[in-house]
């Protein structure tokens, strides 16, 4: 009989947060009168762009570092990703003095491997579409005695994550809904778990791009499905399959999940730049995204939506939403 898979409670989001408090920045809380009115309810953004690396991924990377025994941190921290998990094992494993080996994909964006290597990580890179990550990581985890911290099924990442909805609904009070970009599943497993146990009425909804549903996918199914690993826009989301640990916990936890064309994050990201002065990656967009393109249904009175990150180059961002204008 295969064993349970570990779970995470609200008090491991709550000593997340004591862990991280001085460490990780309380990102601010973005309101929009004109973003309210074109959806038709009070929406309230967790702006995680403006956290420590750039995306909401620091606080679960150095939750699970600060936990690791002595002796192993000081041999050093392993991990796959495809950016913003990799700078927040680098900044982590820096802030704890010590040192990090990263395996990125070969077609990571460019600014995500720079910083990672700037923050001082030994980046090894690998094929996305033809080569296993995990394994890899796994490997060269093993190979080096490294401690591998994987970006989102593990349950001390998840509850680092859960902070960033803690600290919102700490903000704002009761919200009807919560919109969660979903990769790994990681972010919304602990910001659902933060969230219902917060307030148990609220609907948590996660926001997957249309090429990488497999968490929609899965828990239509009810167990996890594996999908050619999508090509979207969306790098942070570009999984195939739902992380062993993530998974039950989103099966118990949320309640929808919607999807979003590369068209409708593109036009999230000109309106969070245009008209909330703010900058985010795809994978931050996404629930932006949904609200904006009608893809939650009828939207509840107050909505929490949590802008995961803002980590990309200003190439690729004026390639993807067109030069802003110069006045």
């Amino acid at each position: 009989m295969a064993a349970a898979a570990p779970t995470v409670t609200f008090a491991d989001v709550r000593e997340a947060a004591a862990r991280l408090d001085g460490i990780a920045h309380r990102t601010p809380v973005l309101t929009s009168r004109t973003l309210n009115s074109l959806v038709g309810a009070e929406v309230f953004i967790k702006a995680e762009n403006f956290q420590r690396i750039g995306a909401f991924k620091f606080r679960g990377a150095y939750n699970a570092a600060a936990q690791l025994p002595p002796d192993q941190l000081a041999k050093g921290i392993a991990a796959y990703s495809s950016g913003n998990h990799a700078q927040a094992v680098a900044l982590a494993a820096r802030e704890l003095g010590t040192t990090a080996v990263i395996l990125m994909p070969e077609d990571a964006p460019r600014s995500k491997r720079e910083a990672t290597a700037g923050y001082g990580a030994e980046v090894v890179t690998y094929d996305r579409y033809t080569q296993d990550r995990t394994a890899l990581g796994h490997a060269l985890a093993e190979d080096r005695g490294l401690a591998l911290i994987p970006p989102y099924d593990h349950p001390h990442v998840i509850a680092g994550q859960g902070t960033a909805a803690l600290e919102l609904l700490e903000e704002t009070g009761p919200l009807d809904a919560l919109l969660v970009p979903v990769g790994g599943g990681g972010l919304i497993a602990g910001s659902a778990t933060a969230a219902t146990a917060l307030h148990p009425g609220i609907r948590v909804i996660g926001v997957e791009p249309e090429a990488g549903n497999d968490t929609k996918r899965s828990l239509e199914a009810g167990t996890r499905v594996t999908v050619p690993v999508p090509r979207t826009i969306a790098d942070g989301q570009a999984l195939d399959t739902p992380g062993a640990i993530t998974f039950p916990l989103n099966q118990r936890l949320v309640d929808a999940i919607a999807l979003v064309s590369d068209a409708e994050i593109v036009t999230a990201m000109r309106f969070a730049f245009e008209r909330l002065k703010i900058v985010l990656e795809p994978s931050g967009a996404t629930p932006l995204a949904a609200l904006l393109a009608g893809r939650v249904g009828d939207p509840p009175r107050r909505i929490g939506v949590i802008a995961s990150g803002g980590n990309i180059g200003v190439d690729r961002f004026t390639a993807l939403t067109g030069r802003p204008d110069r006045g």
